[in-house]
C-alpha cells in the first residue's frame, strides 16, 4: 500500500507551527473541531476582502456572493452524495437540530413516539426531548456499557409501525468512537413510517458519507469537524422536506432548500467550506491509489476525489488509533472506553487515569503541549451511565490525518509519567 503523505497534509496548517513552553503542539483535539489548512482561511479572507456583500443584488460582489452560495451547495452534495437542492446551511448543527425538531414537531400529535440513543451527543438529543412537553413520547434506546454499543435488540423493540414518528441516531459517537449502523436505523425508520434523522458531525471526518446508501430523510454535520469555518450543514431529502412546514418569515423563500435558511447565511463561512471539501478532494487525488478497491464504482469528479480522501485519512489514522490503544491500555490506571477492536469505530481514543479527574490529566498533558479535551463532550447520557460524572468524564485524543506517530508516542509517555506519580 502506498504511503499516506502526512508531511504535505502538515504544511496545508499555519497552526502546526505552534509551541508550547518549547514543544510542539499537539494538536489531539480534533473531535472538538479540526485545525484550519492556509486554503480555507484564505477563502475566507478573500471572500471577505473582494466579494462581500448581501446576496440577491443587482451589483457584481452581490452576484459574486450568490455564486459563492451556490458553489458551497454543490460542494456540499459532494461531500454528503446528493443533489445541492437538498443541502441547507446554518449557524451550527445544534441549531438546524432545533429548527428540524420544530419542524417535525409541529405535524405530530400527542402520544407519538420518537425514538433517541443514550449513545448521542446532546444536540441530537436534546432538540427531540424538547417535545415531550407538547405530548410525543421519548424512547431512549439503551447502550451496552461494557461495549459502549447500542443496544441493537431494543432499538428495534422501540421503533413501531404506527407509533413510532421520529429515529435520532447518531453516525458514531464523539464520545468514544463508536460508528452505528444509521442505514439499519433508517431502514428501520423506513418500515415504520418514521422520519430519520442522522448526526453525523463526529462521524463527517472518519469516513464517507452517502445520504443515498444511508436512505435517511435527514442528516446533518458540521464544517469545523472537517476543517472548515463554523457553518452547519443539513441534508434534507427532497420529498421529505415537502411534506413539512419549517419556522420562517413570509418573506423567506418557501422552496428548498431556502426553506430551512432563517435570516442572511454566513457568506464568508460557506466561502471557507468550499475550501475545505476541496481540500479533503486534493487528499483523495494525492492517494487515490490509498483509497484502493474501497472507492465505490460509478463516481467522478469532485465527489470520487472526496470520496477517496475520507477512505485515505482513515487508512492512515486507523493504525495509529490500535497502536495508541494498545499502549495506553499497557500503563497501570489506564481504563479505555470505547467498542471492541473488531467493532466499527472512529480514531476517536477515550478513557480515565485512576488517581486524576479528567480535567487534571488534560491540564497536565496540555502543559506539555498536548491539547487533548475532558469532560462529557456534550454526550452527557452517556458518561452518566458510565459513573464517571464525579470523575469528570473521560480524558479523548482525537487523530486527524495531520497527526503523527511521534506525537501519539509524547502522549504515551506523558500519560505514563502521569501513571508513575501516583505510585
Amino acid at each position: 500500500m502506498p504511503p499516506f503523505d502526512v508531511a504535505y497534509v502538515r504544511s496545508q496548517f499555519p497552526a502546526l507551527g505552534r509551541t508550547v513552553d518549547g514543544q510542539p503542539a499537539a494538536y489531539l483535539d480534533g473531535p472538538g473541531g479540526t485545525q484550519t489548512p492556509k486554503r480555507v482561511i484564505d477563502a475566507v479572507g478573500g471572500y471577505l476582502a473582494t466579494h462581500n456583500a448581501n446576496g440577491g443584488g443587482r451589483f457584481v460582489t452581490s452576484e459574486e456572493t450568490d455564486a459563492v452560495q451556490a458553489a458551497a451547495r454543490r460542494a456540499g452534495a459532494d461531500f454528503l452524495g446528493c443533489e445541492p437542492d437538498e443541502v441547507s446551511f446554518g449557524a451550527n448543527m445544534t441549531t438546524l437540530a432545533y429548527l428540524l425538531s420544530e419542524a417535525l414537531g409541529r405535524s405530530l400529535q400527542p402520544g407519538d413516539e420518537v425514538v433517541i440513543s443514550a449513545l448521542d451527543h446532546e444536540a441530537n438529543r436534546g432538540p427531540w426531548l424538547q417535545l415531550e412537553a407538547r405530548g410525543l413520547v421519548i424512547r431512549e434506546a439503551p447502550v451496552d456499557l461494557a461495549t459502549c454499543t447500542l443496544d441493537w435488540p431494543a432499538f428495534e423493540q422501540l421503533v413501531r409501525p404506527g407509533r413510532t414518528k421520529i429515529v435520532a441516531l447518531g453516525y458514531a459517537s464523539n464520545a468514544v468512537g463508536t460508528v452505528n449502523d444509521v442505514t439499519r436505523a433508517s431502514e428501520l425508520a423506513r418500515d415504520a413510517g418514521a422520519w430519520s434523522v442522522v448526526d453525523a458531525v463526529h462521524y463527517a471526518l472518519h469516513g464517507p458519507i452517502d445520504v443515498m446508501a444511508v436512505g435517511c430523510d435527514f442528516l446533518l454535520c458540521s464544517a469545523y469537524k472537517f476543517f472548515g469555518p463554523h457553518v452547519g450543514l443539513m441534508y434534507a431529502r427532497r420529498e421529505a422536506t415537502a411534506q413539512v412546514e419549517p419556522l420562517r418569515l413570509s418573506t423567506q423563500h418557501s422552496e428548498p432548500p431556502f426553506v430551512w435558511e432563517t435570516g442572511t447565511p454566513n457568506f464568508e463561512g460557506l466561502a471557507g467550506t468550499i475550501a475545505a471539501i476541496d481540500f479533503i478532494a486534493d487528499i483523495g487525488e494525492r492517494h487515490m491509489a490509498l483509497a484502493g478497491d474501497r472507492l465505490p464504482d460509478g463516481l467522478r469528479g469532485r465527489r470520487r476525489a472526496v470520496v477517496a480522501g475520507m477512505l485515505a485519512c482513515e487508512a492512515y489514522e486507523q493504525p495509529l488509533a490500535t497502536h495508541l490503544r494498545r499502549q495506553l491500555a499497557a500503563i497501570p490506571g489506564v481504563t479505555l472506553y470505547g467498542p471492541p477492536e473488531d467493532s466499527p469505530r472512529t480514531s476517536t481514543v477515550s478513557f480515565t487515569l485512576d488517581g486524576f479527574l479528567a480535567g487534571e490529566a488534560a491540564q497536565a498533558l496540555g502543559d506539555r503541549g498536548l491539547f487533548v479535551w475532558d469532560g462529557d463532550f456534550y454526550a452527557a447520557r452517556l458518561v452518566e451511565l458510565l459513573g464517571l460524572v464525579d470523575r469528570g468524564g473521560l480524558v479523548r485524543a482525537g487523530l486527524a490525518p495531520y497527526t503523527t506517530q511521534g506525537e501519539l508516542e509524547r502522549l504515551v509517555t506523558a500519560v505514563g509519567d502521569l501513571s508513575r506519580s501516583m505510585r
